[in-house]
C-alpha cells in the first residue's frame, strides 16, 4: 500500500483508507436514517483488521457514526495502536426529540473529544474533524480555543475540517485564508467533481485533503439497478431514489467501458480516478466486510492521461446537471 504525505503534518497516510461510517450500523434521527442499515460486528471487526493486514492506516470516522458505535469497534480492534491513524469528527448531535443539530461550542468540543478517546481507546486522536461545520461557525464561538487546547493537551495531533457535500467552496476558501487546520475532508468523484479547482488550492497551502464518497454510496461501483430498493433504517433510501437512478446509470455507461478496457472493475476505476490527483493525500471508501476490504486495497491502477481527461469531460458535459438535480432533490 502505497503512502502519502498529509499536508504540512507528519502523518503519512495509506493512499486508501478505510471509511467507517458504513460500520456504525443501523441508526435514526427519529424516522430519519442516519446509518446503513444492519451490520454484524463480527464482521465489521474482520474488516478492520483485514485493511490493516493490507497496509490500510488511515480510519475514518465519527462520534455521529452509529451514535458512537463505529467508534467503539475501531476502538475494540485497534486500542491505542500507534501504528493506526484515526481521524474522527465532532459537531452532529441528536436532541431530546430525536432531531439533528449541530454543537460547535468549546465545551461541547471539549467533552465530546473525551467521550471519542474513552470509545476509541486511546490517549490521542490523530485527526479531529468539525463535522460539516458551516462559515457562521468558524466566524464565531470558542471552538479554535478548544481544539488549540485539546492539541496542547496531547488529546489530539492535528485537526482541520470536514466540508459540505455539495457546496465546499465558503469554508474552504475561509480556512485557506486563515491558515486554520491541517486538513480538509470533502467530497470527490466521478459525479461529484465540483472541488477539482479546490484541490489545487488546497494543495498550495499545504492542507491536506480526505476524499469521502469515492463510490457515490455504492452508485460508482455499478452495483444498482434503477429499481434498487433499500431498507427503512438505509439512508440510500432517500439519497439514491428510483428517479435518479434510471437517469444516472445509463450516463456511466463511459465510465465502465474504461473499467472494461483496463480489466478492472468499476468500484476500481473510481478510486482510482480520485487518486489520480495527486493533491488528494487518502481516499476514504465505505468497507464493511474483509473482502471490500481487499477489493479496495488492491484494486488501484494508473491510467493514461487522455482517459483522465475523459473521466473530466463526462462529468463537464453531462454529469453535473445531473449533479445539479441530486443537490435539488436531497434539499426537497
Amino acid at each position: 500500500m502505497k503512502k502519502r504525505k498529509f499536508g504540512n503534518t507528519s502523518l503519512m497516510v495509506s493512499e486508501v483508507g478505510f471509511g467507517a461510517w458504513a460500520i456504525g450500523g443501523p441508526a435514526m434521527a427519529g424516522d430519519i436514517p442516519i446509518g446503513w442499515g444492519k451490520t454484524d460486528d463480527k464482521v465489521s471487526v474482520s474488516a478492520l483488521k483485514k485493511a490493516a493486514d493490507l497496509g490500510i492506516n488511515f480510519f475514518d470516522t465519527a462520534d455521529f457514526y452509529g451514535l458512537g458505535h463505529s467508534e467503539e469497534l475501531i476502538g475494540n480492534t485497534f486500542g491505542n495502536d500507534p501504528s493506526v491513524i484515526i481521524a474522527t469528527k465532532v459537531g452532529h448531535r441528536l436532541s431530546e426529540k430525536q432531531q439533528i443539530y449541530t454543537d460547535y461550542s468549546g465545551e461541547y468540543i471539549i467533552k465530546a473529544c473525551e467521550n471519542s478517546l474513552k470509545r476509541l481507546k486511546r490517549e490521542q486522536i490523530d485527526y479531529y474533524q468539525l463535522h460539516t461545520a458551516k462559515v457562521a461557525d468558524l466566524k464565531s464561538g470558542d471552538w479554535l480555543e478548544a481544539l488549540e487546547k485539546l492539541k496542547q493537551q496531547g488529546k489530539i495531533r492535528y485537526w482541520g475540517v470536514s466540508l459540505n457535500t455539495y457546496n465546499p467552496f465558503p469554508e474552504a476558501e475561509f480556512l485557506i485564508k486563515n491558515k486554520f487546520g491541517s486538513g480538509l475532508q470533502l467530497v470527490f468523484n466521478i459525479l461529484n467533481q465540483r472541488a477539482r479547482d479546490l484541490l489545487t488550492a488546497a494543495s498550495g497551502a499545504n492542507q491536506g485533503v480526505i476524499a469521502r464518497m469515492p463510490l457515490q454510496f455504492g452508485l460508482l461501483a455499478n452495483k444498482f439497478k434503477p429499481d434498487a430498493k433499500f431498507e427503512k433504517n438505509d439512508h440510500r433510501k432517500f439519497r439514491l431514489k428510483g428517479s435518479f437512478l434510471e437517469r444516472i446509470i445509463p450516463e456511466l455507461e463511459p465510465a465502465w467501458d474504461l473499467a472494461a478496457k483496463y480489466n478492472v472493475t468499476p468500484a476500481a476505476l473510481s478510486l482510482s480516478f480520485v487518486l489520480s490527483f495527486s493533491e488528494i493525500s487518502t481516499v476514504i471508501p465505505g468497507i464493511k466486510n474483509p473482502l471490500q476490504a481487499i477489493e479496495n486495497a488492491e484494486s488501484i491502477i494508473k491510467f493514461s492521461h487522455e482517459d483522465k481527461e475523459t473521466l473530466m469531460a463526462l462529468y463537464d458535459n453531462k454529469l453535473t446537471y445531473l449533479l445539479d438535480d441530486l443537490e435539488k432533490e436531497e434539499a426537497g
